[in-house]
């Protein structure tokens, strides 16, 4: 057995939240299916209205894009505008915090399109309909 395991760490809490590492804290934030959708999607433009994002996003239903916007904005990675004119106008975008993730999210789905090309997905998708990879080199997260 080696030491140069890590011993496992204390709990910490802050913000209502308890962690031992940060990447539990990460995950508790950004963690499941809809949120870095949710994310990337708010990233594409300056401000989204929800039914653009229920647009973007036809298998998740409105409960749980509600709920998954009131979690972000609680923990600060998106802000709500709530225009006061009939009929009433809600906008959402990214925080400078939810800004942030951004580039992670993009390495993410670089390496989503590598392992898609593990598997043997490499222009099995190709037609209308389907995501189009990112057009960057990501070669340079993975090595042989």
């Amino acid at each position: 057995m080696s030491n140069d395991r890590p011993a496992p760490c204390k709990i910490k809490e802050i913000g209502g939240k308890r962690y031992r590492c940060y990447f539990e804290l990460t995950l508790s934030v950004i963690g499941g299916k809809w949120k870095p959708i949710i994310l990337y999607h708010l990233s594409l433009a300056d401000a989204v209205r929800f039914g653009e994002l229920r647009r973007g996003m036809p298998d998740v239903t409105e409960r749980m894009l509600t709920r998954q916007l009131r979690e972000l904005e609680a923990d600060g990675l998106v802000h709500r505008e709530v225009y006061r004119e009939v009929p009433p106008r809600v906008e959402y975008s990214l925080t400078d915090m939810g800004a942030s993730l951004i580039p992670i999210l993009k390495q993410m789905q670089a390496w989503g399109v590598e392992y898609e090309d593990f598997l043997g997905g490499e222009g099995r998708f190709g037609e209308e309909g389907y995501e189009r990879p990112p057009q960057s080199d990501t070669s340079q997260y993975f090595t042989s």
